[in-house]
């Protein structure tokens, strides 16, 4: 059941709610894990990583957000459950007590490698069932890849 009524067929709906909930389901995710890592940190170069890792927690949530309620907009109710993010998420788990700064610039280098595969199958995925939601997805994937850019960068 939906109460919110889209323009769009239920086909394409169904092709772009599934994009739509997978790429929220990774940002809620990717939020988190930039968190965990955050605050336990370690290393000669924990304050430049500590700060670099509030940026991808701050995008993450944004575009976790923005995501989310383009899903409502077009009539699918977003889920971002806890439990549902742990079911269903790409990025693998970050091992838990304090991490060497370099160890942290790796983990997320993998972790957005991951989130950035997943994106790019979902541009691909909405292309022709709706570009406005495809745009969308674009637009994060661009602002992910910046931020994997800056931690290779910084794993050199």
């Amino acid at each position: 059941m939906s109460v919110v009524k889209s323009t769009l067929s239920d086909g394409d709906r169904g092709i772009v709610g599934n994009a739509l909930q997978g790429a929220l389901v990774d940002l809620v995710d990717l939020s988190l894990v930039a968190k965990q890592v955050h605050w336990n940190v370690i290393g000669p170069r924990f304050r430049s990583v500590h700060l670099q890792l509030d940026e991808v927690v701050a995008s993450g949530r944004q575009h976790a957000d923005t995501v989310a309620e383009r899903a409502a907009a077009i009539g699918v109710s977003p889920d971002g459950r806890a439990v549902t993010v742990a079911k269903t998420s790409g990025i693998g788990e970050i091992k838990d007590g304090w991490i060497k700064d370099g160890d942290v610039v790796r983990a997320m280098v993998e972790a957005l490698s991951a989130v950035i595969g997943r994106m790019r199958e979902r541009i691909l995925a909405t292309a022709e069932a709706d570009p406005v939601s495809q745009d969308i997805l674009i637009g994060l994937t661009a602002d992910l890849e910046k931020h994997h850019w800056m931690f290779q960068a910084e794993a050199q």
